[in-house]
Formats: C-alpha cells, sequence, structure tokens
C-alpha cells in the first residue's frame, strides 16, 4: 500500500531545497520527495522525510533514549521549560507582524534537534495557524516528531550541516538543550525573526549529578562560550531564567538519566540502590529571544 503523503510536510514543502543541488525545490513523487534533476529522498511510513546523504551521524538518540523522553516528558516536569520556549515564540511573531506589514500571515517555526516534537508542539499550541519543521539525526524521535502535531512535519538532517532550506524562510528558530549552528541559523531566518535558545544552567540537576557522578557535566564557560559563537550573527533582546524544583518517582529519575547524553556514560551499577536517588530535582534553564544582525 502507498504511503500517503503527511499533511504537515505538504504545509512546509516550500521551505525545503534538494540536500545535493542546494538550489531546487523538492516535490512529491509517490512515498518520495525529489527534486527537478532527479535526487529523491524517502518519505517513511513513520511520516518523516529522510533527507541525510552520505555518512550518516550517529549521535542521534537511540531507541532506548527515545522512550525514556517520550514517558519523561508525558509527566509534565518540563512543561514550564516548553511554556518559556512558546511564549518567547509567540512574542517574537507578534513583534514581527507589528513592526512589518509584509509579514508573513502564516509563521514559520524550524525546531533544531527537536527530538520528539515535544518543545515544537508547544509553540505550534501557541501560535495558531503556523507551521512547523523538525530537524533531528534520530530517526526513532522522528516517528514521534511527525505525529507530535498536526501542523508539525519532521525531516533527518544533521545540525553541523548546510540546513536543506531556503534563505530567510523562518520567523523562528527554536533550539532547545540542542546542538547549535550559528551560521545556518542566521541565513534561513528572516530579518525580524528571532532564535530562541534554551540551556541549562549550572544548577540544572545538580541534585541528581551529585548522585550520579557519572553524569555528564555542565561546563561553567558555557554561558561565554554561546556568547562567543552567536554574537557575530545575532544580538540577545531578552533572557528569562526559569528554576523550580521538580518532584520525580523513581521510574520518572530513572528516564530521566536515560533520555540524556548521561545515558551513555552511566552504568547499571551507578543506579542500583534506587534509594539513593533523589526524589526531587532542579529544573534550571535560561532562554534567550535573539534577534539577528
Amino acid at each position: 500500500m502507498p504511503v500517503p503523503f503527511p499533511p504537515a510536510l505538504d504545509l512546509s514543502l516550500d521551505l525545503l531545497r534538494c540536500p545535493v543541488c542546494r538550489t531546487h525545490r523538492l516535490y512529491p513523487d509517490r512515498a518520495a520527495l525529489r527534486c527537478p534533476v532527479g535526487h529523491a529522498f524517502d518519505i517513511a511510513r513513520h511520516g518523516y522525510a529522510g533527507l541525510l546523504t552520505g555518512t550518516r551521524a550517529t549521535s542521534g538518540d537511540d531507541a532506548t533514549m527515545v522512550r525514556a523522553r517520550d514517558r519523561f516528558l508525558s509527566t509534565g516536569s518540563y512543561a514550564p521549560v516548553r511554556e518559556v520556549g512558546a511564549r518567547l515564540a509567540a512574542d517574537a511573531v507578534s513583534d514581527a507582524v507589528c513592526a512589518s506589514e509584509s509579514a508573513s500571515e502564516r509563521a514559520t517555526v524550524v525546531d533544531v534537534g527537536c527530538g520528539t516534537g515535544y518543545y515544537l508542539a508547544g509553540v505550534l499550541d501557541r501560535l495558531s495557524g503556523a507551521r512547523g519543521l523538525g530537524m533531528d539525526t534520530s530517526v526513532r524521535a522522528l516517528r514521534l516528531a511527525a505525529r507530535s502535531h498536526d501542523r508539525a512535519a519532521a525531516v533527518a538532517w544533521d545540525v553541523f550541516r548546510p540546513f536543506p532550506l531556503a534563505d530567510g524562510t523562518a520567523d523562528v528558530v527554536l533550539d532547545v538543550f540542542a546542538p547549535r549552528n550559528p551560521a545556518e541559523f542566521r541565513r534561513i531566518l528572516r530579518p525580524t525573526g528571532r532564535l530562541i535558545v534554551v540551556r541549562p544552567t549550572g544548577r540544572h540537576l545538580a541534585e541528581l549529578r551529585g548522585r550520579v557522578p557519572a553524569m555528564v557535566t555542565i561546563d561553567p564557560a558555557k554561558e561565554q562560550r554561546l556568547h562567543r559563537a552567536l554574537a557575530p550573527f545575532f544580538e540577545a533582546v531578552v533572557t528569562e531564567r526559569v528554576e523550580y524544583s521538580a518532584t520525580l518517582s523513581g521510574p520518572d529519575v530513572l528516564d530521566l538519566v536515560a533520555m540524556t547524553p548521561s545515558a551513555r556514560h552511566v552504568s547499571r551499577a551507578d543506579l542500583d540502590g534506587g534509594g539513593t536517588l533523589p526524589d526531587r530535582v532542579t529544573v534550571s534553564v535560561l532562554a534567550t529571544a535573539y534577534r539577528p544582525r
């Protein structure tokens, strides 16, 4: 049976460019996307488009990490983090509409390193009529991202490569706990667009990292490195700190560890004796909206 063309992907089709040619638009042809010179990219039966070519990235979440992430996020423990990203995105679109009569009627949100689509769906819920496009290297995560919202499309792509997107088409670029490509962020944003970056502070999950030393630490120079990387392309408009204490069950704590890069460093022995794990952790993030220079 032919794979039906995903409606959300159809909404965002005009954004996409052939990752081989870099200029040609893509069009649907049965269960694939094609460019005019014949490059073809499969659309998975789960609804995402596989645009990656050549050597595949190996850093994406595996199936176990994705299942843990989906379970943990469904508890609502990170809902305030989702909310601040959605609110900053909505403010950015509102400001763009006020600043320009030519602002697009349909806002476009690109979520880089979208994972399961949890944060992108929060933005789209806040922005009635907006369309979203999530990019990630993890096909396991993309299966969920493609179903996270009826206006959220999903494509397999590596953040460190030039994006398969047209210049100046995004109103919001969303980056939540994800790698960054400042030059590409700047290229795909409209002049009135905003980049929204959400990242952990040094206090984030401090109680858990204190009990499980094998967890990945947060570089104390993280903010300085972020500033140096973004400064040639962006200037900060507003920064908000979100910090609160989250109560977690034993399975929640295990999922929280398993969904992060720490899962690759923490052994089962590190987590055995679950009574030593905290039942409350500090969630602490900074969320900044940046304007293009």
